[in-house]
């Protein structure tokens, strides 16, 4: 008998993945967590129903989160993740010798665990000596928190459940006033094809716009994810991601990537017709 992984990515199409063994189920306070093995995809992570990341894929996603600002600025110290459990962010921070201290604020600690012992391949950097976990609410943490960062990256899920304190106004002027006069904010900014995600990725930028000098969005290919097309924010009280970026010093580094490149960094804040069109409406609402 065959088992078969499917998720509803809109009432009227489903993402299915071919299973070969569930080896993890988990019910914590705020989510459904399940992991699986896969001949295709590898081992993938799901919340709550949702496809977080497979070993396949996983590369794209946190190389864009993590590369794109560290491009642009080399000299970051000190970063936040708020989220993040799988540690892939964490591990791609952690290759740059620079960062001296990396927050990672994440609700379930349960997501952690279940990380270290069947995704090595994400979490195998949380144990670095620059790393400080904390298992709590993101947007309670920076409501008290008296630290400044030079990078705070939003690796959240979708606004729902858990995740749905880290699309508030409250929570991007708390992001704006826990960073550097030279900070930078990455968030995790939905999707503009399928109308549901859309809506959200038009809030968040609304919301980032009325705060930060320096808003801008790019995208990245993202195989299972619902279209497959996805965005991040970038905002900065100082950086902008294509007039201050210096290829050549971020080159001079040798960090090796698989889908990060200097000229994906450009091309990925060179939007869609469709896309420019939905952020346009943004700013002349504001």
């Amino acid at each position: 008998m065959e088992l078969w992984y499917s998720q509803l990515q809109t009432d009227n199409i489903k993402l299915s993945i071919k299973v070969k063994e569930h080896l993890y189920t988990g019910k914590s306070p705020y989510q459904q967590i399940d992991i699986f093995e896969s001949e295709e995809m590898g081992i993938f992570l799901i919340i709550d129903g949702i496809v977080m990341l497979t070993s396949k894929d996983e590369f794209i996603y946190h190389d864009m989160i993590v590369h794109v600002p560290l491009a642009t600025n080399p000299s970051i110290k000190k970063a936040l993740v708020i989220g993040g459990g799988d540690g892939g962010t964490v591990r791609e921070l952690t290759r740059y010798p620079s960062i001296e201290k990396i927050h990672m604020v994440e609700i379930d600690e349960m997501v952690v665990a279940a990380a270290k012992k069947f995704l090595p391949l994400t979490a195998g950097r949380l144990d670095d000596p620059r790393v400080s976990l904390y298992f709590e609410d993101g947007a309670e943490f920076l409501r008290n928190s008296k630290e400044k960062y030079d990078l705070i990256i939003v690796d959240s899920t979708d606004p729902i459940g858990p995740g749905e304190g880290l699309f508030t106004n409250e929570f991007y002027q708390n992001c704006f006033n826990s960073l550097t006069d030279e900070g930078i904010l990455v968030n995790q900014c939905e999707s503009p094809f399928y109308e549901k995600n859309a809506k959200e990725m038009r809030r968040a930028i609304s919301k980032i716009k009325r705060l930060f000098p320096i808003s801008e969005v790019y995208q990245y290919h993202m195989p299972t994810y619902p279209s497959g097309h996805w965005l991040f924010g970038f905002a900065s009280k100082k950086f902008h991601p294509l007039h201050d970026f210096r290829p050549e010093k971020w080159t001079e580094l040798g960090i090796e990537t698989k889908y990060y490149n200097t000229d994906v960094h450009r091309g990925a804040f060179m939007l869609p017709t469709y896309v420019r069109e939905q952020i346009s409406r943004v700013e002349k609402s504001e």
